[in-house]
């Protein structure tokens, strides 16, 4: 079987996209790569791309001069993750504490990794993890 990469984009759908693309790039500092109508695209680190839709914008796809995206939604809250160092761990939390962000949680792995888990504004679960919380993950 041929091998694959990585993810190479998330996408979330988002109630207030103007609102949301103030918080990645303010509270999370991700930099905006195209901004179009239909999506804002942010380079999330490591070669990976964070989709921002407006929720129910993407379902009927899009014609492109080299082909079709297929269209695409989604409802409640979804889930991503963010890869960060270890040493990193504590200026973020007490970053995203600053920010007041909505705390869910914190989790120490069985395998050394630590995760801490919060909202984004429109109730998406979001995680900052250091190495360690899988196996593939060092």
């Amino acid at each position: 079987m041929p091998k694959l990469n990585g993810v190479l984009e998330t996408a979330l759908y988002v109630d207030d996209k103007p609102r949301s693309i103030r918080f990645f790039k303010e509270v999370m500092g991700l930099e905006i790569v195209r901004d179009e109508e239909r999506l804002t695209a942010f380079d999330a680190g490591g070669a990976s791309i964070l989709l921002i839709f407006a929720r129910g914008e993407s379902t009927h796809g899009e014609d492109t001069p080299t082909g079709h995206i297929p269209g695409h939604d989604g409802e409640g809250p979804l889930h991503m993750a963010f890869k960060i160092a270890e040493a990193d761990y504590e200026p973020w939390r007490t970053h995203l504490r600053a920010a007041g962000v909505v705390e869910l949680s914190e989790v120490t792995w069985p395998a050394g990794g630590r995760s801490y888990y919060f909202k984004d504004p429109d109730g998406h679960v979001l995680e900052i993890a250091t190495p360690g919380l899988w196996p593939n993950y060092k």
